[in-house]
């Protein structure tokens, strides 16, 4: 059987007062995914959350509820499947995941301009991280370029077709 597929969605930091509770640090769009009960496979092994405070940024789990407890899970990291991510995560209209959008083509005017290899979040825009096709590579384009995830240059994501189509991203290559 193919190992299943897990995303790393956050890290438990320092212990945070005398009860067990820990730093959280989200490394995902989705808090929500974050309730009391819930199970996650970890680094430390299967953990599930017995409190959580997303405003203070603090979480205890199940068995850890002291402070020599809460330690041996510093630095633990938060992963959740693909199974989990979609039944917990709500999109809204239009809305798509990044693991979704990694693996589709990138198409312009009916030109293969690449591959969307991964997406990727430079200060507060998300990027496609695309590789190039290998005709335009042959042309002399770079092999790789970056395109904002944005209405300016995303005009269509068809994740059943696996085909993102852009404008004026062929410029953005030809600049790179």
């Amino acid at each position: 059987m193919a190992k299943e597929r897990r995303f790393f969605i956050a890290q438990v930091g320092k212990t945070h007062g005398l009860h067990g509770d820990l730093k959280l640090h989200l490394h995902t769009d989705f808090p929500e995914q974050f309730k009391v009960g819930y199970t996650f496979q970890t680094s430390s092994g299967s953990l599930e959350i017995l409190r959580i405070n997303l405003k203070r940024g603090t979480i205890c789990f199940k068995g850890y509820e002291g402070v020599d407890e809460a330690k041996k899970l510093i630095n633990t990291k938060i992963y959740a499947t693909l199974e989990e991510t979609k039944e917990r995560c709500k999109l809204e209209e239009g809305e798509h995941f990044w693991f979704e959008i990694e693996g589709c083509s990138v198409e312009e005017d009916g030109i293969s301009l690449g591959k969307v290899i991964e997406m990727q979040r430079l200060a507060d825009v998300n990027y496609m991280f695309i590789e190039t096709s290998a005709k335009l590579v042959e042309e002399g384009l770079p092999k790789t370029f970056l395109v904002p995830y944005i209405q300016r240059y995303v005009v269509e994501t068809d994740i059943e077709k696996q085909i993102v189509k852009t404008k004026d991203a062929k410029e953005i290559l030809e600049a790179s």
